[in-house]
């Protein structure tokens, strides 16, 4: 028996995950537990759940696998800022007391964190860890392997095939050269932040045009057929400043940088339709250079480019692969687990049987909580609310969203990686016109534009969404177009006044589907299929509110607001539902329902109170 710490930290999404014997036993996000979005430090509490979870102590542990390699990574940073001396120096002093205070000494600080003096300690390669997570928890025996994303140590793109128990990476770029860097760049010229923004850049992009394709092609990159690429480093800094972009960038597309929360103008839509664009086009060479390679019939995908479910989508339907599979948790959270498994089967050499279910467990590997503490805390609380048996909770929740409530829905284990699953969502009605701005407006505190995401039952998926029958989503990383059928007819005159119009909102509350609260302004949706396997409960929910309105369709969308982690705790979803409009929580079995009045005002700002002074 071989237990595994899988780690990833020090840059931003650290997490943990735990692998025993092969199996995954459990992995989560640090920042579920601190609360701090996107939290970079090494993942103390998320380590101690993944020990909790899997009855160890520390001295239990036989490896401890850091996802990537600190000594490759400095040495690409010192390269890198001598190439631009003295260009580089503000950036230099800012990066290098965290490394010599601590990157560089990571040996020590794993034993320091892990308290394991025994375990032994692995560093594998940035992108072996991706491609590690990418193939091993796949549901084939052998595949293509395609990972994506900044930079790890000097890769920036890997493709390479997995057969059996063994990956091998066979061909790279490397920084500066790279793709998601280059997406990064577009969205910190837009005005949303880097490493956590990307998918504000994808949800704005339908509402623009990609003019602006053909000045990336011609004086950002240069890209060849097999989607091999060099940028043009004149037009970024990036290398050796505190910005993405540079003079000769702002000169091109028309002046400075959008100041964060200004108001978005049409060329910053257009923007961001032309750099979806072209990364569609690369993803697509790539695609097809690496089948061409390896003759495989599968491919699978990881790095946090691969979090692209528009470009993911385009690949399945347009590209040669017949099937995909990309990791839930793409990008660094999901090196932990990648770097687990490499482990255990490229260096410990143990087999591998593929689970055509899913080894990956659905990705509820986080914590769960009874339904009796719950209970308990509810009533420390002074909280009214109901129990209910599974099947009267489903029947009285599927009411509750057929009646145009919202629903925050708390249940299992937690997710790991950046989707709500039906874990930790927050649910609605996507009949309801209104639904997609109430939820972004009231609940989410978001910006207006951004589409939320449509959770169907996978029996049903293929007659409402453009794909095959046999094709699942189970992990909300592809798109797919709302079936002509379903589709709303815009008249020519209300289409030509929505795509002029400068109000964002304008265009959004236009309903162009029968379920018009997850379709985006150009008919796709960001799919999640539900399956009785992978998670019954939400899946006996969803029956329910099909059986009573004939639509198998719901909104999910992330249980938190704007800024704040998905929640982890009953205590983090309760705070939640005090301070927004959602009108009932389910945590488990317990029901509660937002009271009206002065006196059910005045209760909740008292709990509210309560969590601040705690």
């Amino acid at each position: 028996m071989a237990n595994i710490l899988g780690i990833s930290a020090f840059y931003h999404d650290s997490a943990a995950a735990l692998v025993r014997d092969g199996k995954i036993v459990a992995a989560a996000q640090e920042e579920r537990f601190t609360r701090k979005k996107h939290d970079p430090d090494f993942p103390a509490r998320a380590v101690a759940y993944c020990l909790e979870a899997a009855g160890l102590r520390p001295d239990q542990l036989d490896y401890i696998a850091f996802y990537d390699k600190p000594l490759s990574k400095f040495e690409r940073l010192l390269e890198t800022y001598l190439s631009y001396a003295p260009a580089g120096f503000g950036s230099f002093v800012q990066a290098m007391p965290v490394w010599l205070k601590e990157k560089l000494h990571l040996r020590k600080a794993l034993r320091r964190y892990v308290h394991a003096p025994q375990a032994k300690l692995v560093f594998t390669d940035h992108h072996e860890s991706h491609a590690a997570s990418a193939f091993y928890p796949s549901p084939f025996d052998e595949a293509a392997i395609l990972t994506l994303d900044g930079v790890g140590e000097w890769s920036t793109t890997t493709v390479g095939v997995g057969r059996g128990n063994r990956i091998q990476l066979t061909q790279q770029l490397q920084f500066p050269h790279s793709l998601g860097l280059l997406y990064s760049a577009f969205t910190y010229y837009c005005g949303f932040r880097v490493n956590s923004g990307e998918y504000k850049l994808m949800g704005l992009a339908p509402y623009g045009k990609p003019v602006y394709a053909g000045a990336i092609t011609e004086h950002l990159i240069d890209l060849k057929p097999d989607g091999s690429f060099w940028l043009n480093m004149d037009y970024f800094n990036y290398c050796q400043g505190l910005t993405m972009t540079g003079p000769r960038f702002h000169a091109l597309f028309g002046g400075p940088p959008r100041p964060p929360e200004s108001r978005l103008e049409q060329r910053h839509m257009d923007l961001a339709a032309s750099i979806q664009s072209v990364t569609e086009d690369v993803i697509l060479r790539l695609g097809a250079h690496l089948h061409r390679q390896t003759g495989q019939k599968n491919l699978v995908l990881a790095g946090g480019v691969a979090l692209n479910c528009v470009a993911n989508g385009r690949l399945l339907r347009e590209g040669p692969f017949e099937k995909l599979w990309i990791q839930p948790a793409a990008g660094d959270a999901g090196g932990a687990l990648g770097a687990a498994l490499f482990v255990w089967h490229q260096l410990l050499e143990q087999s591998r049987q593929a689970d055509p279910g899913d080894s990956q467990q659905g990705s509820l590997l986080g914590p769960s909580f009874t339904s009796a503490a719950i209970a308990q805390e509810l009533d420390e609380l002074g909280c009214r609310y109901d129990r209910l048996s599974p099947a009267a909770l489903c029947e009285h929740v599927a009411d509750a969203l057929a009646d145009g409530k919202i629903v925050g829905w708390f249940q299992g284990r937690m997710e790991y990686g950046p989707r709500s699953l039906g874990a930790r969502s927050i649910l609605g009605d996507a009949r309801n016109p209104a639904m997609q701005s109430t939820m972004n407006v009231k609940i989410k505190f978001r910006e207006s534009f951004r589409p939320f995401a449509p959770v169907v039952l996978a029996e049903h998926a293929a007659e409402w969404f453009d794909i095959e029958p046999v094709q699942e989503s189970p992990y909300m990383l592809l798109v797919a177009p709302v079936r002509e059928r379903h589709r709303t007819e815009i008249l020519p005159d209300l289409a030509v006044q929505m795509q002029n119009s400068p109000d964002l909102l304008e265009r959004v509350n236009i309903a162009r589907s029968t379920i018009p609260a997850v379709t985006h302004v150009d008919f796709s949706a960001r799919l999640q299929t539900v399956d009785a396997r992978r998670n019954p409960r939400f899946h006996q929910l969803m029956q329910a509110f099909y059986e009573k309105t004939g639509c198998p369709v719901l909104v999910n969308t992330s249980f938190n607001v704007r800024g704040e982690p998905i929640v982890c705790t009953p205590t983090d979803a309760y705070r939640c539902f005090l301070a927004t409009e959602i009108d009932v929580l389910v945590l488990e079995d317990c029901v509660l329902h937002r009271q009206a009045g002065a006196m059910a005002e005045g209760e909740r700002k008292r709990h509210l109170a309560q969590f601040q002074l705690d």
